[in-house]
């Protein structure tokens, strides 16, 4: 395992550096072709952000899973490779104003997500436990219907989460250390590897997009952090758990963009919106700034949710079923309590429309 955990601390640094330099070139390079977010109603920055944070985090991330990653290892990610690169061209193109947004929902999403599962990229619960010879279905093409709504749930949930200076990025870094953590200790040396890079690539950037924010990641950028928190999430592997529990791993560590995703939807639902075409200030970061908190404070508040849902699933890989039954009931619970709560909170509400969430 130290070799490992020595491995992926280099692949940290390298891809931590190179994200720290490319970062102020993107932001350079938004400005001369123009490719800003301008501030609006329901905005909370004041001047025109650049918007091509996500292009340093992808190029800082492709150096260094290439020299870190063998070529056998490196045609293992060639699936990940081609979906990350058309993700963040898809979304660059929609920040452009070049292409209808419900594109990347519609098609970009589920081709994605295709991809993704047909070079191996699944979940493996149920075709471990379960066939359906009743209905001639076998376990493992629930699986692969299990995978394909984990990504595209995912990637939308980054997609919609990236509305406050260094959220959606400190969101990937925090998933990425917990998914470099367990990877490590199971000895998954390339999930590790690159959820070490990720994590350095993230870091490098926040001191960009951290409040103050100099630049933002794009829709490109927050989707290719969705895909990728995604992907480590489902390749992680529990031979110790029962796979009717190892799901909950993933699920407790990416508690932040699926509970803000969570209470989006429903609370637009009740109002008759679109969940994700009807943009506006009603996500979990802006309903905690309406209590009095500052933008730094929620986005803190955010981080420290992510971090308990990573120690509660390093809870559940360590004492398994059935002692961890208690904190899957708990977090349900405590779910329940807060998004009725938070919906209660008074909040700008917003009239359907359609464009960025």
């Amino acid at each position: 395992m130290n070799s490992i955990i020595l491995f992926d601390l280099f692949a940290f640094v390298v891809a931590f550096l190179a994200s720290a330099v490319l970062t102020p070139a993107a932001r350079d390079l938004a400005f001369k072709v123009r490719l800003l977010d301008n501030p609006g109603p329901r905005k909370v920055h004041a001047a025109p952000m650049p918007l091509l944070g996500g292009l340093a985090v992808y190029l800082a991330a492709v150096f260094a899973v290439a020299v870190f990653v063998t070529d056998e290892e490196w045609s293992q990610m060639f699936g990940l490779f081609v979906a990350a690169t058309l993700v963040l061209v898809v979304g660059t193109l929609d920040d452009r104003g070049m292409l209808h947004h419900q594109i990347k929902l519609v098609l970009m999403m589920p081709l994605v997500a295709i991809i993704l599962i047909g070079t191996d990229m699944h979940s493996e619960i149920f075709h471990l436990v379960v066939a359906l010879p009743v209905v001639g279905l076998p376990g493992a093409w629930i699986d692969y219907a299990l995978s394909f709504v984990w990504f595209i749930g995912i990637i939308a949930a980054f997609s919609i989460l990236d509305h406050m200076d260094g959220l959606c990025a400190g969101t990937a870094a925090i998933v990425s250390a917990f998914c470099c953590s367990f990877a490590a200790v199971g000895g998954q040396l390339l999930v590790g590897t690159l959820a070490a890079v990720i994590l350095g690539a993230t870091l490098g950037f926040l001191r960009w997009n951290s409040q103050p924010a100099r630049i933002f990641l794009g829709d490109g950028g927050a989707m290719l952090l969705g895909l990728v928190a995604a992907t480590l999430g489902i390749k992680l592997r529990f031979p110790e758990l029962s796979p009717t529990v190892s799901w909950l791993v993933p699920v407790l560590v990416l508690i932040v963009p699926i509970f803000d995703t969570t209470l989006v939807t429903v609370s637009r639902l009740r109002r008759g919106l679109v969940p994700f075409a009807s943009p506006g200030k009603d996500h979990t970061a802006h309903r905690l700034v309406a209590l009095g908190m500052s933008q730094r404070g929620a986005v803190g508040v955010l981080y420290g949710l992510g971090m308990l849902g990573g120690a509660l699933a390093w809870i559940v890989a360590l004492v398994g079923p059935p002692a961890g039954m208690p904190i899957v009931a708990f977090g349900v619970v405590s779910t329940v309590v807060a998004l009725v709560w938070l919906e209660r909170v008074p909040y700008e509400r917003q009239e359907v429309e359609t464009g960025h969430s």
